[in-house]
Formats: C-alpha cells, structure tokens, sequence
C-alpha cells in the first residue's frame, strides 16, 4: 500500500511539474516586439540643443503588431509612435523628445503597451546630463 501511495505521489508532483513548465513557454502565435536598443544615452549634450532619439523595433511575430500607448515617466519627455498595425517582418520606430532647456543629469523611462504576446509591457530608458552652454557677455559697441 504504501509503494502505490509513493509511486502516486510521484506521479502527481512529474506531471505537475511538466504541467507548470508547459505554463511557462512563450505562446509560438501572435505579435512579438523587439528593439535594437532598450537605452540611449545621450552623454552630454548642449541646453537647447537636440534631444530627440529613435528606438527601432521589428515586428518578429507572425500577427500584426499593435502599440495601443507609449507613455513617458514626465512631461519633460515626448513620446510619437505609429498608430497603425505593424505587419510581421516589418520594422518601425518611436521617437522620443526630451526637454533640453532642463540643465542637469536625467534619468527618464518610456513605457510601451502593445499586443506583443512575448512582452506587452516593457520600458524603454534615456538618460544623460545637459550643460547649460557658456554664457557670453555683450561687448560695447565702438
């Protein structure tokens, strides 16, 4: 009796197991995202000068890909993405504006909603450090 209680047991706790890994896999159908880059560092860069990068990705999914919202951590920072369906195989991208007038060190996230069936919700990242640019003092005329 107890063999069978024992050989039960395991045969509960292996197909349980196996069960939970078959959970875990990533559905083989449907929209998948994927950027060439998840962080631009922008170094240092000029107050007023040019804070707009481009996060590329690729549709590597065999279902239309669609980001439903992009939204960043402030107001200091723009997001502009494709409304329309991204088809599999094809590429896009979302370009992003920070405010350079913000003299210092930033740190700032870009969160993407989408129908991607491998990552629905990831977070993009900029950061780096604006100067203000060197002041000047007006010489007197002559």
């Amino acid at each position: 009796m107890k063999k069978l209680f024992l050989l039960s047991l395991i045969a509960v706790l292996t197909f349980g197991t196996a069960k939970a890994q078959d959970n875990q896999t990533t559905p083989a159908n449907g929209a998948k995202i994927q950027f060439t880059e998840m962080e631009h560092n922008y170094g240092t860069i000029q107050k007023g000068g040019n804070g707009e990068c481009k996060f590329v990705f690729q549709n590597t999914g065999n279902e239309p890909l669609i980001l439903s919202n992009v939204k960043a951590s402030c107001g200091c920072t723009v997001p502009t993405w494709p409304k329309e369906p991204i088809m599999p195989g094809k590429s896009n991208e979302i370009t992003v504006k920070y405010n350079t007038n913000n003299v210092g060190g930033f740190n700032k996230t870009i969160t993407v909603t989408s129908n991607a069936v491998d990552n629905p919700r990831l977070v993009l990242k900029i950061k780096g450090t604006v100067e203000a640019g060197a002041t000047t003092t007006p010489q007197p005329e002559k």
